[in-house]
């Protein structure tokens, strides 16, 4: 059942996003909070319905919650992102934040974190498999911090896409844009770096909230893999072709390809080889196996 209500999700998602450009003015607005809202429903409900109520709490304290806390420090004080201020096109603010920013964090938070684990040995094989571990269980210290590093680029380096795509459409605007990354106007170095420092800080504060359930990965997790590669493909596709933003198209593809072309490269070597922790199952886990 978790597949299939994620994979159903996704689709919907999908179809959204490739609607967005085919729309204008208050319809790609009203596409965009809309498409938003698929994406956190997608990835809460995910984390909930594989692994229970515990990680899809942890998942939203700290992607909605602290996304929600750092965007409101940012609007009033410009700490970390840069000085920037938000239009009324994307709903209702609390702490002139629209109430969908933080899901978007929370949207794209999970599969992040998701494909950072597959690609550190987090396969359910492997977690019950070999590797010496910190304390008798998780992964080593060396791996931990390549999973970090893994899922906050992996999420960071999405805002390259983002953040051209929403001031080119109005939703967000800078008041001081410089430095700038070449191509790029209107939007400073420091929004990326902002991104970079609360992505590491929630990407390290979700597993130990989360629990052991969000350190190995499964195929109950295909949907949100799918919806990574999904995101990276289709923005360098849209950026490039379809919205008129050459210059997001390639940052975006530089950016996100540090997590997403390792990750299309390991499933496919994955699927030629038969790799058994492609498939594994995590261990029967009472109330959250039921679901599946």
């Amino acid at each position: 059942m978790t597949r299939r209500i994620s994979w159903t999700l996704l689709a919907v998602l999908v179809l959204a996003q490739i609607c967005y450009p085919l729309t204008t003015g208050a319809t790609r607005a009203g596409l965009t909070v809309a498409t938003v809202v698929l994406g956190w429903l997608l990835s809460v409900g995910h984390a909930l319905l594989s692994r229970g109520p515990r990680v899809a709490a942890a998942l939203v304290a700290v992607a909605t919650g602290g996304g929600f806390a750092i965007e409101a420090i940012g609007v009033a004080t410009g700490v970390p992102f840069g000085s920037y201020d938000y239009s009324g096109e994307l709903g209702p603010k609390l702490a002139g934040v629209p109430l969908i920013i933080p899901l978007a964090w929370t949207w794209m938070a999970w599969p992040a974190w998701l494909a950072a684990v597959r690609l550190t040995g987090g396969t359910a094989a492997t977690a019950n498999g070999g590797g010496s571990t910190v304390g008798g269980s998780g992964p080593t210290v060396g791996r931990w911090v390549g999973r970090i590093a893994l899922a906050t680029v992996g999420l960071a380096a999405w805002d390259l896409f983002l953040d051209p795509q929403m001031v080119a459409e109005g939703y967000w605007v800078w008041r001081d844009a410089t430095p700038a990354l070449p191509g790029l106007a209107g939007i400073p170095v420091s929004n990326y770096l902002g991104w970079l420092l609360f992505a590491v800080l929630m990407m390290s504060a979700l597993r130990p909230l989360a629990g052991p359930a969000a350190e190995h990965t499964d195929r109950r997790d295909h949907p949100m893999v799918a919806l990574y590669l999904w995101t990276y493909f289709s923005s360098i596709l849209a950026h490039a072709v379809f919205l008129d933003l050459p210059a997001s198209a390639l940052w975006g593809a530089a950016g996100m390809s540090v997590t997403a072309v390792p990750l299309a490269v390991t499933l496919l070597r994955a699927r030629r080889s038969g790799d058994p922790g492609r498939e594994a199952h995590q261990p029967h886990r009472p109330g959250v196996d039921a679901t599946r």
